[in-house]
């Protein structure tokens, strides 16, 4: 039996032990490129998400410049990896944001899967399943490119969320992560346009990604909204706080809480039906 197959065996033995059939709707968030903001994004829709009063869990699947960690102004002294290691239980690598979201460093954890032993495959395992029982959202905030850890990520999600901005590489690159991510039918690819001056300019980029990715990949993009440029979310970041934090009335802020208010009540964007025990599934395969 190859190790992925053990892996996948844990998953099913582990999700048949447990009574609740509860299932966190599971979101990556990518980029083709970086510095358009990806992170940022997923900070503060976590914020704007648990608001609402949804219990959210980021996890940073960025392995090489994490950076969660960073917009929320903490040290994390752990991260998966050392609980795949035995060295702390799961509940010691989950760091507390505000409005009680809970942050995981991802290290070299989940990557390194295929290397581990079966002792510590159950405790990974086991700790994945821990996040889906403590959450109503996992937001896991990929890399930026094409990198084999991003793909890995975005393959394995049913709703997958790609952040761009308007300049002409930032949409170049997103096409690029798209034509990766659409071999899957049933993928959902909702998209994200930071930075615009106003809703026109937004429409504009949107139509011309949208236009194109109909067109050579046969494939529709979900519009999720427009974030507008603002000069508070760069002083929030200097701040080493979520502009939904220290400033909550920019427009920036209103932005993302509306894109949030969608994901959550709009019957548009309703949650496909993978089951997070599919999304492990789907993660070690691609592992």
């Amino acid at each position: 039996m190859d190790q992925a197959q053990k892996l996948r065996d844990i998953v099913q033995e582990s999700s048949s032990e447990s009574v609740n059939k509860h299932d966190a709707r599971i979101i990556t968030v990518s980029s083709g490129k970086g510095g358009v903001g990806k992170t940022n994004f997923t900070v503060n829709m976590a914020i704007a998400l648990a608001k609402l009063k949804k219990r959210v869990t980021i996890i940073d699947a960025d392995l090489g410049l994490a950076n969660v960690d960073v917009l929320f102004g903490i040290v994390p002294k752990y991260n998966l990896s050392h609980v795949v290691k035995g060295e702390i239980p799961v509940q010691d690598c989950i760091f507390k944001g505000p409005y009680d979201i809970n942050i995981i460093s991802g290290g070299s954890g989940i990557m390194d899967l295929i290397d581990l032993d079966q002792n510590q495959l159950e405790k990974l395992i086991h700790s994945l399943l821990y996040f889906n029982d403590v959450s109503d959202y996992i937001l896991i905030d990929t890399g930026a490119g094409l990198s084999k850890s991003v793909l890995s990520f975005v393959d394995a999600a049913s709703d997958v969320i790609v952040v761009i901005t308007p300049d002409p590489t930032s949409i170049t690159d997103a096409y690029a992560l798209i034509k990766n991510i659409v071999k899957e039918d049933d993928k959902k690819i909702k998209l994200i346009i930071n930075r615009v001056d106003s809703n026109e300019e937004g429409d504009e980029v949107f139509n011309k990604l949208e236009q194109a990715v109909s067109k050579f990949l046969s494939k529709e993009l979900e519009n999720m909204g427009y974030i507008f440029e603002d000069s508070n979310l760069k002083k929030a970041v200097r701040k080493q706080i979520p502009v939904l934090e220290a400033y909550p009335r920019a427009i920036s802020s209103k932005s993302i809480e509306n894109i949030a208010y969608n994901l959550e009540n709009n019957s548009k964007y309703v949650k496909n039906a993978h089951s997070f025990k599919t999304f492990i599934n789907k993660l070690i395969n691609k592992i």
